[in-house]
């Protein structure tokens, strides 16, 4: 029994030990960053912004209108990392000429079991922050298959 333990705890505890160790240090410096960045607003929190800046700042935060092949090569580059199908896609770019945001409506058919599609939307709002998601069909060929179909539906707001 001792030596069952021994074992248990030099290929179980040891490594993990080293992992806690790695997790706090990193907690550590998450922590200092959080700090500097309360630190650094606090500063600016004595500023105060008019509407026009307020503004302003709102449209600033989306991405250009010119950047939308850049974020549909990153859908499809985190489709890839999670092991999910990405085929025959719909784009279709909305530019109402009184709004100052336009909107790239994706349709995305994506096949794969639900963990991967799960991440993949969670990665995919994550990465593209001017993502929204309006619509999702899922579909399951029968009750025992783990595979499911998708159709998602997603708008990209993209300043002019």
């Amino acid at each position: 029994l001792l030596g069952v333990a021994g074992i248990y705890f030099f290929s179980a505890v040891v490594p993990q030990q080293a992992a806690l160790q790695q997790l706090k240090e990193r907690a550590d410096s998450l922590q200092i960053q959080a700090q500097s960045k309360s630190s650094s607003n606090d500063a600016d929190a004595g500023k105060k912004m008019t509407g026009d800046q307020a503004l302003q700042a709102f449209y600033d935060f989306f991405p250009m209108i010119d950047s939308s092949p850049f974020w549909i090569r990153e859908l499809v580059r985190i489709a890839k990392k999670q092991n999910v199908e990405l085929s025959s896609s719909e784009y279709r770019l909305i530019n109402e000429q009184d709004a100052r945001l336009a909107r790239y409506e994706m349709v995305l058919p994506i096949k794969g079991n639900y963990a991967q599609i799960r991440a993949f939307i969670a990665d995919a709002l994550e990465t593209v922050p001017a993502m929204a998601i309006s619509a999702i069909a899922i579909k399951r060929e029968a009750v025992t298959s783990d595979r499911l179909e998708l159709r998602l539906e997603i708008n990209l707001f993209l300043n002019k």
